[in-house]
């Protein structure tokens, strides 16, 4: 069969046979390498993986699973497992990226880059920057990490923060930047500015190349009226020009629900970056329901907000401990939203027209991402 099938792909025009296997699913011409040497030539063609990734967007996802330390997968939306890659260690956990590339950490300043389609993996310096060595404990740390692609150089820069105690106890945070695979050979952290607010490192995510965060809860415990550092306001990092930009009032202003204290709506807060836009995410409970709230970011400079979204269902896990971590991950071309239950490890999938929910069938999540690169690419 395949000999035959040889014969007659070589009768086939080039351009044809581009247009013919353009239209197939990547899973299924991950198969169909095997077929014959000109269609593997052509299917490995960087070229026509760009324009096979134009055509098709399904989303694919890297996971790491709780029964497995060792590992990284590449997991579709129908929780099928396309490529399992060494790489991973207990405690890394699979950062909340959109990239080709992977990054795992741990809160005690352990870092490593994966490259999904080559299983390359870069571990980076546990050292601090040289103006940080007389001011980091290394033997505690607590450390927060954030990958980002800086589109205009096609650099990927990682964001380190060196976090020690809270502002009420005198602690400090420090912020530094590394380049992978650097042109320049530097292999070292850079130290930068240090913000005058404390933000929650757990806040944290990126969206293009900029990071941003939640300003610390520790403020609303210490200030019981408004003294202009809201529960919604945002404080933002460049990794292109490695500064802090200005910082960003939240949509929320009295859009939160009648009673809840300063703590509690800050409690009620969290970022998240969908369709490469930053949004505000205010979840709460009321009497057996859960909601959730999605604020878009539709203009930085003049600080507009946009909601788009609003999902009301029963309570879908029982404390506000719990439903506090439930994170959206991906908007899926079609309107419905993937969300993470990080308690219980389930991907789920809400569908806005009818407001039910579906969920992934896979093994039990740890930590999970969005992988932007194209099946065709794994090795």
């Amino acid at each position: 069969m395949r000999a035959r099938a040889a014969a007659s792909s070589d009768r086939l025009p080039p351009d044809v046979l581009f247009g013919f296997l353009l239209r197939l699913p990547a899973r299924e011409l991950c198969h169909l390498r095997a077929v014959c040497r000109s269609w593997r030539s052509l299917a490995s063609d960087p070229v026509f993986i760009r324009a096979h990734a134009d055509r098709h967007r399904e989303p694919l996802f890297l996971a790491k699973f709780r029964d497995d330390a060792a590992h990284v997968y590449v997991v579709d939306l129908a929780g099928n497992v396309l490529k399992r890659i060494a790489g991973a260690d207990g405690g890394h956990h699979v950062l909340r990226t959109r990239l080709d590339l992977a990054c795992l950490a741990t809160d005690w300043n352990r870092c490593r880059v994966l490259n999904p389609a080559t299983g390359a993996v870069q571990v980076l310096p546990q050292s601090p920057a040289p103006e940080h060595k007389n001011r980091v404990n290394l033997s505690d740390p607590y450390t927060f990490f954030a990958l980002g692609l800086v589109a205009s150089t096609g650099e990927y820069k990682v964001l380190r923060m060196f976090n020690r105690l809270g502002f009420l106890l005198g602690g400090e945070q420090l912020f530094e930047v590394f380049t992978i695979n650097s042109s320049t050979g530097q292999s070292c952290w850079r130290a930068t500015d240090i913000h005058n607010l404390f933000i929650d490192a757990h806040s944290g995510v990126i969206v293009d190349a900029v990071v941003y965060f939640l300003i610390s809860r520790e403020y609303s415990r210490a200030f019981h009226t408004d003294t202009g550092t809201r529960p919604d306001y945002i404080i933002s990092f460049d990794l292109e020009r490695e500064e802090w930009r200005r910082d960003l009032r939240g949509p929320m202003g009295d859009n939160f629900y009648p009673g809840e204290d300063l703590f509690s709506r800050r409690h009620h807060l969290a970022l998240a970056e969908l369709k490469g836009s930053l949004v505000l995410v205010y979840k709460r409970s009321q009497q057996l329901t859960f909601i959730m709230d999605l604020w878009f970011l539709t203009d930085f400079e003049n600080g507009l907000w946009a909601k788009e979204y609003t999902i009301q269902t029963e309570l879908i896990v029982p404390t506000a401990d719990n439903w506090n971590h439930v994170k959206p991950i991906l908007v899926l071309n079609d309107g419905r939203l993937v969300i993470h239950r990080a308690p219980t490890g389930l991907l789920v999938i809400w569908d806005p027209r009818s407001n039910n929910f579906a969920q992934v069938k896979t093994r039990c999540l740890d930590s999970v991402g969005v992988y932007t690169g194209s099946l065709l690419n794994l090795q």
